[in-house]
């Protein structure tokens, strides 16, 4: 079984898949964290995000994976790092680079081969997993998003600007939902969950819900 959970940046997609994948039994894809790796390698070797050949080029060599919890790229725990501001908005530039989803799309769909799974990203639902047994859309307000990504920032020593952060995920908003390639957008069949009042346990037991409801009756 595949279930998928997209939505905007800030939502809580991937504490909520992760936990979800663990109650589950199933195995957990952060697509986002692909994305973000790839930014990681551009800014380390000064290529500039915006160069979709080169950005592409690069994306074509790397190796990532998903070991003990954690992101690996090209050998190197990067879990921590690929989190900063400054990735964070490459991430959101490199994700609009065809060449580079088209990769990572592959990647995905072999990552869910012959397993059960829950996944999450932009695109899941519509693009990589248009048959997904279980489709949701996570969202919550821009200011509820600002705030927790503030918090987050502020966790790790970043002291941030509450106005230019908004402005920032506002303008990733509008870059992910009008790129030309795998643009986000709920699934026709998916189920929206907002999140802006709710509790990370609030949202999980909501999730495990709409997922009970799917899961193949076993006899």
């Amino acid at each position: 079984m595949i279930v998928t959970i997209d939505g905007p940046a800030g939502t809580g997609k991937s504490t909520a898949a992760r936990r979800l994948a663990a109650r589950l039994g199933f195995e957990f894809l952060n697509t986002g964290a692909m994305y973000r790796a790839v930014a990681l390698a551009c800014l380390e070797r000064n290529i500039r995000v915006g160069d979709q050949t080169d950005v592409a080029e690069l994306s074509s060599g790397l190796t990532i994976q998903f070991r003990q919890q954690a992101v690996w790229l090209d050998g190197h725990n990067v879990t921590d790092r690929i989190r900063a501001a400054d990735v964070t908005e490459a991430a959101s530039i490199v994700a609009s680079n065809p060449r580079v989803r088209e990769r990572l799309v592959d990647l995905q769909r072999k990552c869910a081969d012959g397993v059960d799974l829950v996944t999450e990203g932009r695109d899941q639902g519509t693009v990589v997993f248009p048959a997904a047994e279980c489709k949701i859309y996570l969202t919550a307000s821009a200011e509820e998003r600002t705030r927790r990504r503030q918090l987050e920032l502020e966790s790790q020593g970043q002291a941030v600007d509450w106005e230019a952060l908004l402005e920032e995920i506002q303008q990733r908003d509008y870059r992910d939902e009008t790129r030309s390639c795998s643009p986000l957008r709920p699934a026709d069949d998916a189920v929206l969950v907002d999140s802006s009042a709710l509790s990370a346990d609030e949202v999980l037991d909501a999730l495990l819900n709409l997922v009970e409801q799917r899961l193949p009756r076993r006899t």
